[in-house]
């Protein structure tokens, strides 16, 4: 995605581009797909990353490359989330026409480890998700869970 600069929304002092509020001292890497999220001051968002409608990334929060955020996701400050991290918003059902969007929220001061893969799940402050795990349950802050699923 290539970031055209407009004028700053006056009443908020941010950026809007393709329906997303960014913040001015953000910085979007290049091959990103945003649209519809809002990212506060001082995020950075790594190359081949997509960020979808109705997030909210909070600031001084770092998304590595070729993470995939998906709508529903609220993640804190000062987090940091590694290569290739997945979210996710719903659970398997037999039925497809009983969908619903579950919410994912993310402390702050949360570290996630590459390739993890979060459920829709809560995840409380300064907790440590390790690489590869697959969070599947709330994690409760100051917590550091591993594994798969992650304990």
């Amino acid at each position: 995605m290539n970031i055209v600069r407009t004028q700053p929304n006056e009443t908020i002092g941010c950026i809007m581009v393709n329906k997303c509020t960014i913040h001015p001292t953000t910085i979007i890497s290049n091959f990103t797909n945003l649209y519809g999220c809002a990212l506060d001051e001082n995020v950075f968002v790594g190359p081949f990353v997509e960020i979808q409608k109705d997030v909210h990334i909070k600031k001084n929060t770092r998304i590595s490359s070729h993470s995939f955020v998906c709508s529903g996701v609220i993640i804190g400050e000062d987090c940091f989330i590694a290569h290739g991290v997945m979210f996710t918003n719903d659970l398997f059902t037999e039925e497809r026409s009983d969908w619903v969007e579950r919410k994912t929220v993310v402390g702050n001061n949360v570290r996630i480890g590459s390739n993890a893969t979060i459920l829709p799940v809560t995840i409380g402050d300064n907790c440590i998700i390790g690489a590869g795990a697959v969070v599947t349950k709330d994690v409760p802050p100051n917590t550091v869970v591993k594994g798969n699923p992650a304990r």
